[in-house]
């Protein structure tokens, strides 16, 4: 070799190394990453009986399209893919395997409801794809050694239940308690948390229970029965539909029980007013994120910041929907994490970092509230603090209560 060839081949060969070199440095990519993309798959109900939540897919684009107007993620334009499964877990398995199979997301975000996310748990974790920050609160989401793809986000039926049951013993100890729950993994969850709340009581305290299905009309049957249970006290774990279906006709009967809702249904603008302020009144509630609607948080830099971002990317949406304040934290908790995935967006990597969120505090949280996971937590969000409906507006009382409830 003449040393004008091996001049050629030295340069060639420096060539392909600074080549391989600025690839790696670029970024190290799974399915749906590149330099210039992030490919994150949803499904929301925008249709069918859970379809007040879709405004909660609708808030996380909105979000999305703020982060890539700022110039998205590390240089990196989020794309996000979400489509109506009308919660039928059956359409949240066709769109899903078209999003991991077509679609090639890097990973899938918010999948809402318990039985849609059940439907696809087994199928995401074979597959080795995130099911990031689930939309629901189902407590088989943190259970990281069965299906380590596979992390909730906000607090626990279970827990939230059991915060309820506690209460009640504290406060009400001889009460006669009736629970309307949905006849799935969310229901369920909630009544295994209330007999834990109020612990060797719960058999004689709990005189009456009911289900209904998603496919139901009403729930005012299952109403109608419970209060004839001569329960005074009522724990409701339903969607908003039927949430605000239980407010009306419990406030038609005639019927002033102890009133116990589900955090999941407690919207301002998408429950409580639709079904009327007058009968809502007194309800019981669990919360984490600020209600919009609560005057004391309306001067804060975090509502008006946020209140801003409705207006310029959301303007379509409620300011009283609470479901919006979710949408737009929940978005803030997979920008952090995408942000600390660096040019590492693989799926292993992606799932790393959602399991090592070290106590962040998202604007809309409720004071005293942080985000946490590890490899052995899946549960980011494990506090909570009762509220009351007052006027047009959630009242808080009481401590933040910790994950254990106690």
């Amino acid at each position: 070799m003449t040393n004008k060839q091996a001049l050629v081949t030295s340069l060639a060969a420096a060539v392909f190394a600074l080549a391989g070199g600025l690839a790696f440095a670029a970024g190290q990519y799974g399915p749906g990453a590149s330099d210039t993309e992030i490919k994150i798959g949803n499904t929301m109900p925008y249709s069918g009986p859970a379809s007040a939540y879709g405004t909660i897919g609708k808030a996380e684009a909105a979000y999305f399209t703020m982060i890539n107007e700022q110039g998205g993620i590390n240089g990196r334009k989020i794309n996000f893919i979400s489509r109506d499964d009308g919660y039928s877990p059956p359409k949240t398995v066709e769109v899903v395997r078209k999003l991991v199979e077509e679609d090639q997301v890097l990973l899938t975000f918010q999948l809402l409801g318990t039985a849609p996310n059940s439907a696809v748990q087994g199928y995401l974790n074979d597959n080795k794809v995130p099911q990031l920050f689930v939309a629901t609160g189902a407590d088989k989401w943190n259970d990281p050694k069965k299906f380590p793809w596979t992390m909730g986000w906000q607090p626990s039926y279970r827990i939230e239940a059991r915060v309820y049951g506690r209460y009640i013993l504290k406060n009400v100890p001889n009460a006669k308690v009736a629970i309307v729950y949905q006849n799935d993994d969310f229901g369920k969850d909630y009544l295994t948390g209330l007999r834990e709340g109020l612990g060797d009581k719960a058999d004689k305290m709990i005189v009456a229970s009911n289900t209904y299905e998603t496919t139901d009309p009403t729930i005012d049957s299952q109403i109608v029965a419970l209060q004839g249970s001569g329960a005074d006290t009522l724990v409701v774990a339903a969607t908003p539909k039927f949430a605000a279906q239980a407010i009306r006709k419990v406030a038609d009967l005639g019927w002033k029980p102890n009133f116990f809702m589900t955090n999941v249904s407690v919207s301002v603008g998408s429950v409580m007013k639709p079904a009327g302020f007058d009968k809502a009144q007194g309800i019981i509630t669990g919360g984490y994120l600020k209600d919009p609607n609560d005057p004391q948080w309306q001067n804060s830099a975090e509502y008006k910041d946020w209140l801003e971002w409705m207006k310029k990317y959301y303007p379509a949406g409620n300011l009283a929907d609470v479901n919006n304040v979710y949408g737009y934290s929940v978005a803030q908790n997979l920008v952090a994490v995408l942000k600390a995935s660096g040019d590492n967006l693989t799926r292993e990597n992606v799932m790393k970092q959602a399991a090592a969120i070290p106590d962040l505090k998202l604007p809309m949280a409720l004071p005293g509230i942080t985000l946490s996971t590890s490899a052995t937590d899946f549960a980011p969000i494990k506090q909570m603090q009762l509220q009351k409906f007052e006027g047009e507006t959630w009242k808080l009382f009481g401590e933040v209560i910790s994950g254990s409830g106690s």
